[in-house]
């Protein structure tokens, strides 16, 4: 079920059956010469809407922009400040929360957003502590990679170049799920440098063309489905069992 094709009373049934939510959160920025600016969205939205078709699990509008201020010297990257990002949060979680939601699960697709997540995740239990509050829900933070068994199948498919920045992996799942929108291009060398990501123009003076020790020519969209099948089991599994956990009242 997806929040964002639903009507409001169609919400207020689900809610009666469940009150587990998914959140698809991402960035949208370069992913070097093939990689398309929301990958990093597009990959958790992918795997969720897939998960889905599968199972009674409702997928919140994704959170398309996110912590990328390391690649705004690449044309097309939109990026949040910490402080505004964490507020986001807070104020999609006060959101569900207030209309019953107990488990909020966000599913992130982009390194660069964990930190502040996770920040934002404290700011919003804080807000309950002061207060002398239960937050009478509980948020979970999962990365599209780390869901069982992806990490495994990635590092099987790609043993080479896989890298940590327009990696092959997430190139493949968006070439799965999007073949019209497919880019070509000589990459060289073949797997790029890697090192430290700071600020945007030290990244690019690195990292000239936005890859970070990864070969996305190695992409398929074959192995992309593979990536996007296995990730959405797991994240039903993943839901089924954050559902199962005892929020207090």
């Amino acid at each position: 079920m997806l929040l964002h094709l639903s009507t409001w009373a169609e919400i207020a049934q689900y809610l009666q059956r469940s009150r587990v939510v998914v959140v698809p959160i991402g960035s949208n920025e370069q992913h070097g010469p093939t990689g398309l600016l929301g990958t990093d969205w597009l990959c958790p939205e992918i795997i969720a809407h897939e998960a889905e078709k599968n199972a009674d699990i409702l997928v919140a509008p994704t959170f398309n922009i996110g912590m990328a201020q390391h690649h705004l010297a690449f044309a097309g990257t939109i990026s949040l400040r910490p402080s505004t990002f964490i507020a986001a949060i807070g104020d999609w979680v006060r959101s569900l929360a207030g209309h019953g939601f107990t488990r909020i699960l966000f599913l992130n697709g982009h390194g660069g957003n964990i930190a502040s997540i996770e920040a934002a995740f404290s700011e919003t239990y804080a807000d309950a502590s002061f207060a002398r509050q239960r937050a009478g829900f509980a948020l979970k933070l999962c990365n599209w990679w780390d869901l069982e068994g992806v990490g495994e199948l990635a590092r099987t498919q790609f043993p080479e170049g896989h890298g940590s920045h327009a990696t092959p992996s997430e190139i493949a799942i968006t070439q799965w799920a999007l073949p019209d929108s497919i880019k070509h291009a000589d990459f060289a060398p073949p797997i790029a440098p890697s090192g430290p990501i700071r600020d945007a123009f030290d990244f690019r003076a690195r990292f000239p063309d936005g890859r970070v020790g990864s070969d996305p020519g190695l992409a398929t969209p074959a192995k992309g489905g593979e990536l996007v099948k296995l990730a959405a089991q797991s994240l039903v599994r993943e839901l089924v069992a954050f559902s199962s956990e005892p929020v207090p009242a």
